[in-house]
């Protein structure tokens, strides 16, 4: 089971429970992490019987649902239901995936929901993003040029050089990655993490870009970078079938190169 960053010494108790309506037909069994900072109590799980007769398919449509019908407290974050945004990413039935494209039916018996793993908790499944998005950042996502660009056209290049930025380009910073990453759990301050330096990597192989040298200069770091063990569980944990535990490892590879 994932582990979470909880208050010292708190337990999480049990709460709730929201037995499904009368007459429910398809009956299937919730049980979602509730944590509420500010109120001074241990996290607890809530537990809701959902009916899916009259649900969508999804473990985000359930939770709309339950916010929307049963319990209004309920925080969770969500936007375009097409995996395509990342908002709904979270930790159900120990796998981070995202809530949008999780089919209920895929998980067997109670379907358990956190938060992503070893992140601050904001209230209930909606983690504090913060270090992750200043990480991203640091790495400078954006083309970085000396020359001037021609007056006439864009930057173009090959069919085969943009080939390899396709994938790297496709992430959707979902955290999905960095959160299943174990030296990210415990040197999150440090490692940049697989989501960070996925988005470096998209950058260094960028043909466009006349900033390589100073990029890999600022990866080349006991944490930022080799805090990476290649456990491989970012590449599993994917819900768009990236692999950035191969962009990490061609990063490294690029920095030992340049010392021969």
């Amino acid at each position: 089971m994932a582990q979470f960053r909880l208050p010292k010494n708190s337990v999480i108790g049990v709460g709730k429970n929201y037995p499904a309506p009368a007459g429910a037909k398809d009956v299937r069994t919730f049980r979602i992490y509730r944590f509420d900072p500010e109120s001074g109590q241990n996290p607890r799980y809530d537990t809701y019987e959902v009916d899916m007769a009259s649900c969508g398919p999804m473990v985000l449509d359930a939770l709309i649902k339950i916010k929307n019908e049963i319990d209004p407290t309920l925080t969770f974050r969500r936007s375009c239901r097409e995996g395509i945004c990342g908002s709904c990413a979270m930790n159900i039935d120990g796998v981070n995936t995202l809530a949008c494209t999780r089919a209920t039916e895929d998980v067997k018996g109670t379907v358990k929901i956190f938060p992503l793993p070893h992140m601050p908790v904001i209230k209930d499944l909606v983690p504090d993003l913060t270090n992750f998005y200043a990480q991203y950042a640091s790495v400078k996502p954006w083309l970085q040029t000396r020359t001037p660009a021609p007056p006439d056209r864009e930057r173009l290049q090959s069919k085969e050089d943009q080939e390899k930025i396709d994938r790297p380009a496709a992430c959707i910073l979902c955290a999905c990655c960095s959160t299943s990453c174990p030296s990210y759990w415990w040197n999150g301050d440090r490692y940049l993490g697989p989501a960070a330096l996925l988005a470096a990597y998209r950058w260094i192989v960028d043909t466009r870009d006349e900033a390589t040298g100073e990029r890999l200069d600022a990866l080349e770091d006991p944490f930022k970078l080799y805090r990476c063990h290649t456990i491989m569980n970012c590449t599993e944990a994917c819900p768009k079938d990236l692999n950035p535990a191969k962009a990490i490892a061609e990063i490294k590879k690029k920095i030992a190169e340049r010392k021969h």
